[in-house]
């Protein structure tokens, strides 16, 4: 039978991953300037792709003086594209950075905090509007650049709650999105590191392929790891 998670049930699944895995404090940023160009950079840059190639390509970026919504503006697309072609999908991402750096450069004179204080609410829709960016990336923005609460959900996320044999009421990405908004405290940094615990978890134990059961904290918890386990 489906399983309705409960503000309970999430507090023991964020506390246990919390206990294991110890603060993962995300997103990671590498350098001190300009920290909000690196979060929705790397969010853009991470679509589709790991993080180790999405890092590399921020690394490249650093290392070739275009870092900054100013310097993204300054620089060609086709030059840009060839400094993030470890992120995979090169040429379109680097369309989709170009265009969230016209937006700040243009309309808030390259502050991203300007354009960041927007009412949540507003500020989601004004993301989306932006070309590249869909519901994934916008949260990733507003939760780790912005710090406002706005659960993000991913495909580690889902593997997780079908896992669990979590009810879903529907199949759209605010379905799922409900399950944790509707049941949590609305608290940016508590949100951010259960994102995190649960990316984290679904990468190195509840994998794709051939999960590793014995090993996870959640077992109990889990219809899925009883089936493994027997």
């Amino acid at each position: 039978m489906p399983v309705d998670p409960t503000r309970k049930l999430l507090n023991q699944i964020y506390n246990r991953l919390l206990k294991k895995n110890g603060t993962l404090n995300w997103w990671p940023t590498t350098y001190e300037s300009n920290q909000g160009f690196e979060i929705v950079t790397g969010a853009i840059l991470v679509q589709n792709t790991t993080w180790r190639n999405a890092r590399t390509a921020l690394v490249n970026m650093h290392a070739e003086g275009i870092w900054g919504y100013k310097a993204v503006q300054r620089t060609m697309e086709s030059k840009l594209a060839t400094v993030i072609h470890s992120s995979g999908y090169h040429n379109i991402k680097a369309k989709k950075i170009k265009a969230f750096a016209k937006i700040i450069t243009c309309e808030y004179d390259g502050d991203d905090e300007i354009f960041f204080s927007h009412p949540l609410p507003e500020l989601r829709n004004r993301l989306l509007s932006i070309y590249g960016i869909g519901n994934e990336t916008a949260d990733d923005i507003i939760l780790y650049a912005a710090k406002k609460p706005s659960f993000i959900i991913d495909t580690y996320t889902r593997r997780i709650v079908s896992r669990l044999g979590w009810k879903v009421r529907g199949n759209t990405y605010h379905d799922y999105q409900r399950l944790f908004s509707d049941n949590l405290e609305a608290d940016a940094k508590v949100w951010g590191e259960f994102h995190a615990q649960l990316d984290v978890h679904a990468s190195q134990v509840c994998r794709k392929v051939r999960p590793l059961c014995g090993q996870c904290v959640l077992a109990d918890l889990c219809p899925t790891s009883r089936e493994h386990l027997n």
